[in-house]
């Protein structure tokens, strides 16, 4: 009880720390959109800009903006050049990021297309970009001074493709808004697009703990056909001429569905106010993908679409990370703690779900059949079988078996929305 209590009071404590910083002080109703590419190998990358567009609407929180969870492999603040205060902040990741962990990053250099998003600002500020280093540091890589009055930040275009109001009637700042994109859908099958998104909505409040927060919820989709019907298919010689050009092998791997057109997608996503982008790919393969704080893919006409879409969104909205492992799947430097709240390296596991063990369960918690109820620390994660802990034997970010998430990962999706619409 006395841990529940210390958790209560910390987390109104980082409330109370946020809301010195007041919205009207420093942000327009707009949205500013910052393109830039990076070029990248194994080991180096460099920023450059692109381009600025201001967009109709802020679609993400107008409280908390100094995000002190420092969830993301990458960072970004937004300062007074003067004074360096920091008046916004946000954690993400980036499939570049992922690309670089792949063998073709020790022999090859690639560039990519990423956005930031961010409040509109009403002065001239610094943004601050950030990676984190395999210590678990933040540090600095590129900055860039944007003056809100410079000519060269251009109108977002309004694009004609209608918008189905799916779900939920809040005002932007007082929900989680999620845009969902059709990728492979051919305007005869809009219809079919709009049953999907549907199917979505009921899939989310369908499972713990979003069935508690329906109304913490916008759901918005952008109609947009695509010339052909289907997903790309590399390795099966399939080629789709799609709306946003998602594609099964992403970074060489069957399942893994997820685009490179990152403008285009961007485009779309910016007809509404957004906090999310889920984009549902009109294929019965099974794949898809998410990407914290950047984008989250599945296929829609799978016998599994439900509990990808939970899955993928785990990622993408809570910054979840795997819970299964296998042979050569090391990533996680086994001497920093991951920044993904329900796995653990054991460094520094008070601040995962420490307090929700019970006193007598063992750490490491041994896989047995007794223990299946049980939340410990069991050894295999992050797609490491050793060294990296998860808090139960299944759990949805791990196998659909038990179609559930387990009590740290509902939590953390709980913290999240409340941090969105509270």
């Amino acid at each position: 009880m006395l841990k529940s209590l210390l958790f209560v009071f910390a987390w109104f404590s980082f409330l109370a720390v946020e809301a010195q910083v007041d919205y009207d002080d420093y942000f327009t109703d707009n949205q500013l959109r910052m393109d830039y590419y990076v070029v990248a190998d194994a080991n180096n990358v460099v920023y450059a800009i692109d381009k600025m567009v201001k967009e109709p609407v802020w679609g993400g929180r107008r409280h908390n903006l100094v995000d002190n969870m420092r969830y993301g492999n990458f960072y970004f603040e937004v300062k007074l050049p003067e004074t360096d205060k920091v008046i916004y902040s946000y954690g993400y990741c980036a499939l570049f990021g992922e690309w670089q962990t792949t063998e073709e990053a020790l022999h090859t250099t690639k560039g990519f297309s990423e956005t930031v998003v961010m409040p509109f600002p009403k002065q001239p500020v610094e943004v601050v970009f950030y990676f984190r280093t395999l210590k678990g540091t933040m540090q600095e890589v590129f900055s860039y001074n944007v003056d809100p009055k410079n000519y060269f930040i251009a109108d977002a275009r309004k694009l004609p493709y209608e918008i189905y109001d799916v779900y939920g009637e809040q005002e932007p700042e007082k929900a989680v808004d999620i845009v969902i994109l059709p990728d492979g859908y051919t305007m005869d099958e809009m219809e079919k697009f709009k049953k999907d998104c549907d199917f979505f909505v009921e899939s989310l409040f369908s499972y713990k703990p979003y069935d508690k927060y329906p109304n913490n919820f916008n759901v918005r989709a952008v109609l947009v056909p695509s010339q052909e019907s289907g997903i790309t298919v590399p390795a099966d010689d399939i080629w789709k001429n799609t709306a946003i050009g998602c594609s099964f092998y992403t970074l060489n791997s069957e399942r893994y569905c997820m685009t490179y057109e990152n403008k285009t997608m961007r485009d779309l996503a910016g007809q509404v106010p957004y906090d999310q982008i889920y984009i549902l790919a009109n294929t019965e393969k099974y794949g898809g993908g998410g990407i914290f704080n950047s984008y989250c893919v599945s296929s829609s006409a799978n016998s599994f679409s439900s509990e990808v879409i939970i899955h993928e969104f785990g990622h993408g909205f809570a910054g979840l990370g795997d819970e299964y492992a296998y042979d050569g799947g090391a990533n996680y430097p086994l001497d920093v703690e991951p920044w993904e709240p329900n796995i653990t390296t054991l460094v520094d596991f008070e601040s995962k779900w420490q307090d929700m063990v019970k006193k007598k369960t063992p750490i490491p918690t041994p896989v047995k059949d007794k223990n299946i109820d049980v939340i410990g620390a069991y050894e295999g994660a992050g797609y490491q079988l050793k060294g990296i802990y998860r808090p139960k034997m299944d759990c949805l970010m791990n196998t659909f078996n038990g179609k559930v998430f387990c009590e740290a990962c509902e939590r953390a999706i709980e913290k999240m929305i409340l941090y969105y619409s509270e």
